[in-house]
């Protein structure tokens, strides 16, 4: 590495670690990646395929992966510091916020024979295909001491049923939270997008398959595909960003029904291609730290567009997560679906939410 590269490093590494004893890791290493105001927030496919994209490795760089379905990004350190201390428009509204534990039974979840979906918390989910459980981007607990956890279990995570596989979307603290991996049996499968070696050694857990984007792993007739998506990840500002993957599953369960996690993801026209290869029965798009749109519009769907990549996906239903436990973005935490509602009312689509909240389950069958 060339001096002025590795002293542009260090200082940003340092910039970094100055914005974590103000903010959680979560909320800088998720932030400061953004890239800078223009009017498209993702590259236009143009007539590119996901597929070919894929098949190119056209995300695979020298030590790193690329997102070529978004725009390139430049570090700013001082947007963060401009977004976090910059008034906000929806500061009248954080009085209205409200604490709501969870608790869980797990009975009927246990009982039913077929295909369900449990909103635990923030981004996480446990689907239970048949005799079989898949839990995505597990967090039990709170993020830090200095960020409310809005929706705190008043069980112990313990009572979930115990997982066949864990899903890991990507690699940011918010998502790959190793405290509640720890928990975990350390023999669980792990599926994760490539990356992630130091995080999982840490943990002990060795029983983890990696996947690039379409890759697939099957048990039985059962099919998990990491699919694309319009994001980023980093856990260490020394070691840079996009050490490992980003994107989200099409789980194809058993018994027919297929259920698309999408992940965190910006807005891009790939959903159409989505939608035309998958015949999907529900999509769960993480909707939560969007605003402002000028910071988050690269990295985090809206509620307007959550319904535009729902029509182009032609899935039969949607389900939201990513809200209502942390408070990483400007609106506040019960904002996403009341502003969803209102979207897809325009559409007349109100009859496709899955409206449920934390600690509830969606049956499919």
């Amino acid at each position: 590495m060339r001096r002025r590269a590795f002293i542009k490093k260090i200082l940003m590494g340092v910039q970094t670690l100055f914005l974590m004893r103000f903010f959680h890791p979560a909320v800088v290493l998720a932030a400061i990646g953004k890239m800078e105001n223009h009017q498209l927030h993702y590259k236009p496919l143009n007539g590119r395929s996901l597929r070919d994209i894929a098949l190119k490795k056209e995300h695979h760089g020298n030590g790193v992966f690329i997102n070529p379905i978004g725009p390139l990004r430049k570090r700013k350190f001082l947007q963060l510091l401009k977004w976090k201390f910059s008034p906000s428009q929806f500061s009248p509204y954080l009085k209205d916020q409200s604490v709501h534990p969870i608790v869980i039974n797990w009975s009927p979840i246990q009982a039913h024979q077929g295909v369900s979906v449990t909103f635990l918390k923030h981004a996480g989910v446990l689907i239970k295909d048949v005799d079989r459980y898949l839990m995505v981007d597990p967090m039990f607990s709170d993020l830090t001491w200095f960020i409310d956890d809005f929706s705190p279990f008043i069980f112990n995570p313990k009572q979930i049923p115990k997982p066949d596989h864990v899903l890991i979307t990507h690699g940011h603290y918010d998502h790959l939270d190793k405290p509640s991996l720890s928990t975990l049996d350390k023999a669980t499968h792990v599926i994760t997008p490539l990356g992630h070696h130091r995080v999982f050694q840490d943990l002990k857990m060795k029983n983890r398959t990696q996947l690039d984007w379409y890759d697939t792993y099957r048990n039985g007739d059962q099919s998990i595909t990491f699919m694309p998506g319009n994001h980023w990840t980093m856990r260490n500002p020394f070691r840079g960003p996009n050490r490992s993957l980003w994107g989200g599953y099409m789980i194809e369960t058993s018994v027919g029904h297929t259920i698309y996690i999408m992940g965190d993801s910006g807005y891009f026209d790939g959903f159409s291609e989505i939608g035309r290869d998958y015949d999907i029965d529900l999509v769960v798009i993480n909707l939560g730290a969007y605003e402002p749109r000028w910071f988050m519009a690269s990295s985090h769907i809206n509620p307007r567009e959550a319904v535009q990549a729902f029509k182009e996906l032609n899935a039969k239903k949607m389900m939201i997560v990513h809200w209502g436990t942390f408070r990483l973005g400007d609106e506040p935490i019960h904002f996403p679906p009341r502003d969803l509602k209102k979207e897809l009312e325009k559409e007349g689509l109100s009859d496709r939410l899955v409206d449920i909240k934390h600690g509830e389950t969606f049956f499919l069958n």
